[in-house]
């Protein structure tokens, strides 16, 4: 019978260590993702700067569109172009074009918003050329 006890308590703690380990292995994930998010907006930043960069060199004017991808030679691997809702899709960017708005869908649901800014008023200067930069806005939780 005390065999039977010691059992139980065994797989009570390496159930609760288990629970522990997945709990991790999801913020962790949640991480990964958002370092992959941050890692494309700089992506992206570095592209604006190029294109405003060479407009100042050489002169010339800037695109007119609100869309950031439009200014930049590459695009997000899962990016789903222009929109005009939340798509269904997870783990995707698009740009909403109602708010104007560079988005990606987290796994999660939730999705982190980016805005082009052409004014030269912005607060942080941080990857801004000309007053062109690339703003992150509030997340938005569903």
């Amino acid at each position: 019978m005390r065999r039977y006890y010691e059992f139980a308590v065994a797989v009570v703690l390496i159930s609760i260590l288990a629970l522990v380990l997945l709990k991790a292995l999801g913020r962790t994930s949640n991480e990964m993702e958002e370092a992959g998010v941050q890692s494309e907006v700089s992506a992206i930043r570095i592209g604006l700067m190029e294109v405003v960069a060479h407009r100042e060199t050489f002169g010339g004017s800037l695109p007119k569109s609100d869309n950031p991808l439009d200014w930049v030679a590459s695009r997000p691997a899962n990016y789903l172009g222009e929109v005009d809702g939340v798509p269904d899709s997870e783990a995707v960017w698009y740009f909403d074009r109602r708010a104007r708005e560079l988005v990606y869908r987290f796994r999660d649901g939730h999705r982190a918003r980016f805005r082009l800014s052409r004014d030269s008023n912005i607060e942080s200067q941080r990857a801004v050329v000309a007053g062109v930069g690339l703003l992150r806005l509030e997340d938005q939780r569903e």
